[in-house]
Formats: C-alpha cells, structure tokens, sequence
C-alpha cells in the first residue's frame, strides 16, 4: 500500500474508534467511561498500523490493556508502575518520529497516572481532556485528521460534560 492509501483507511479506522472516545467523554459512570476508552484505545492501535506510527501501535496496546484492567478494577499500583515502565521502555525503542513519537508516550503516561490516582468523575474528566489535548497535537503531526477532529470536538464535549456536571444539583 501506498501512504496515502494508508492515511485514508487509518482515518476511516481511526473515525470509528472516535465514536468511543466521544461516548467516553460523555458518560458520568466511571466503569462505562474506561470500557469505551478500551474500545477506542483497541481500535487505534489498529489504525496507528496504517499511519505507520510504531510508537501509537505499542502505546494503544498498552493504553487498552490498562483500560480494561481499570474496567475490572484490577488496576494496582504494581501494575501502574509496570504500565509505566513498559509504556516509557517500548514506547523509545519503536519511535521513529523523535519528538512527536514522544507524545504518545507521554499522554499514556499521564493517563495511567490519572487511572491509578483519580477515583472522582470530576476528576477523571480533567485527566480525559488533558490526555485529549496531547493525543490533539500528536495526531495532526502524523496526519491522522480524523482522530485529531475527534480529539478536538471529545475534549469540547468533555469541557460541556465537565460543566454540566459540575452545575449539577448533586455537585452541592
């Protein structure tokens, strides 16, 4: 396959996998919230195949497995520190994109750290548009335009969730 063949299936790949970041970003349960972030970190590794991004392939399978260990609540702080190591350890052996190759690692570290530490839906939000903000700037630096305006209009759904909530007659 071409490149630009490649760009074409990755965003369509990367289009679906959207559909559950959205969702993610839009429910006030924190089980369902890290059950579609799975799906969505699941489907982009498949889509970081077609942008030939290796460091977004590893880092999505790292990303997925943690989420569904979050999902089962099995997520401890052994394996935090394990989703760490191993995200930071393979994440720089498979870059091939300098800096850019970098965010992925970055923004897994970030949200591993929120997974462990942040129990609040409040809270959690904040992690999610955080993470969404840096998964912004990496995926137009690889062209991966359909994850970028999905990561754009995910972290504006999640600034509305994030205010709705916090206006909430239960937020008093």
């Amino acid at each position: 396959m071409d490149l630009p063949l490649n760009i074409v299936i990755g965003n369509v790949i990367s289009l679906i996998a959207g559909i559950f970041i959205i969702i993610s970003m839009w429910v006030n349960d924190e089980k369902q919230a890290y059950k579609h972030q799975f799906l969505n970190a699941f489907i982009l590794m498949i889509s970081s195949m077609f942008f030939f991004s290796w460091t977004g392939v590893v880092t999505m399978a790292i990303a997925a497995s943690r989420n569904l260990m979050v999902y089962k609540d099995k997520l401890t702080f052994r394996w935090t520190v394990f989703f760490i190591v191993i995200s930071i350890v393979l994440g720089v052996l498979v870059n091939t994109m300098g800096f850019v190759g970098l965010l992925p690692i970055i923004a897994i570290v970030q949200i591993t750290l929120c997974n462990y530490y942040l129990k609040t839906i409040k809270k959690i939000k904040i992690g999610f548009i955080v993470n969404s903000a840096i998964y912004i700037v990496y995926f137009l630096a690889i062209w991966d335009f359909a994850s970028a305006a999905i990561e754009s209009f995910t972290a504006m759904v999640g600034v509305v969730a994030l205010a709705r909530l916090l206006m909430s007659k239960d937020n008093a």
